[in-house]
């Protein structure tokens, strides 16, 4: 999506929880659409281009957001229009340690990877082709980037990006133990529309505690999410990592006490981990067992494994940064 108009930046602030103002040219952030009552819609990446503000929904959810969008901006008496981009452009992502040199392969002479920082996007060629666009970002814990083409061109450039011997496509199953040892949600698994920020351990996507948005508020839903001092409303759940059972535990595992009698919980997602050959899991808690440390029991095909409440992420993350 494209958001054009003086007054986008004021708009998307009433339908996001983000500081979409302050975005310096080029920058870009995850935020979160919020409905009435402070759940989550979606998450989306959004970036400050300039003339324009870049926004990226999921796909699987994208008919809906627009929908909201658009019953938002009938309320709204400004300068702001959407653009759906529909079928015409397409986005790979790339992602891993060799991401830049790979995506260098196709980027003009003169374009600088080096001290283009994590989280930032800009419009360029790629492979020559006008019209593309790259963003230094991801779902997988690693440097990367996503980029995004005319349609009729992401076959050849995918074609390109595969001619680098280093380079493999990959399905949406290595991206889920990727963005799972990460720590990262997925939308319709770990948030949904009854799931707020301050459940989901998202509060940071708001900024500090004295930051505009947490002071200001002024997005849908805000009076379930926080106090008018701007402090998080208290909740009754907590988004959790979860560690020690011997056997992967999937979503909708019921979580319960050390004890194995009180249940406390739900797992919503889970799986084998590649990289720490071990289970981990993603759930939420009651939040006063929400305390890393906090021992805990999974059922698992019907029977009790011990576990216990983990730090996230599982797997420490690597994003760049620029070189000072």
């Amino acid at each position: 999506l494209k958001w054009h108009g003086k007054d986008r930046a004021t708009f998307l602030e009433k339908i996001v929880v983000g500081d979409i103002g302050g975005l310096k040219d080029g920058a870009g952030c995850l935020s979160l659409v919020t409905n009435a009552s402070g759940g989550i819609i979606d998450d989306t990446v959004i970036t400050n281009a300039g003339d324009y503000v870049y926004m990226v929904v999921n796909g699987a959810t994208k008919f809906g957001d627009m929908k909201h969008f658009q019953e938002q901006l009938d309320q709204f008496d400004g300068d702001v229009t959407m653009e759906y981009l529909e079928d015409s452009m397409q986005l790979l992502a790339i992602q891993g340690p060799g991401a830049a040199a790979a995506v260098s392969k196709l980027l003009p002479d003169a374009f600088d990877l080096e001290r283009m920082a994590f989280m930032t996007g800009t419009n360029t060629t790629l492979d020559g082709i006008d019209g593309c666009r790259i963003t230094r970002c991801g779902y997988t814990g690693e440097d990367g980037f996503e980029i995004a083409m005319p349609a009729e061109n992401a076959e050849s450039i995918a074609a390109k990006l595969l001619e680098d011997e280093t380079v493999n496509p990959t399905g949406l199953g290595a991206r889920d133990s990727l963005r799972l040892e990460a720590g990262l949600c997925l939308y319709g698994h770990d948030l949904n529309e009854t799931i707020n920020p301050v459940e989901a351990t998202l509060a940071w996507t708001m900024g500090g505690p004295k930051g505009r948005r947490r002071t200001e508020g002024g997005f849908l839903g805000v009076e379930h999410i926080l106090k008018p001092d701007g402090k998080l409303q208290k909740v009754a759940k907590k988004r959790v990592g979860i560690m020690g059972m011997k056997a992967p535990a999937r979503e909708g595992a019921e979580i319960y006490d050390v004890t194995g009698e009180t249940k406390i919980g739900v797992v919503t997602s889970g799986t084998f981990s590649p990289c720490l050959k071990r289970p981990i899991a993603m759930g939420y808690v009651d939040t006063g067992l929400s305390k890393a440390g906090t021992e805990i029991s999974i059922k698992v095909r019907g029977k009790m494994q011990n576990a216990a409440v983990t730090k996230m992420p599982f797997v420490e993350s690597r994003y760049y940064r620029v070189p000072e």
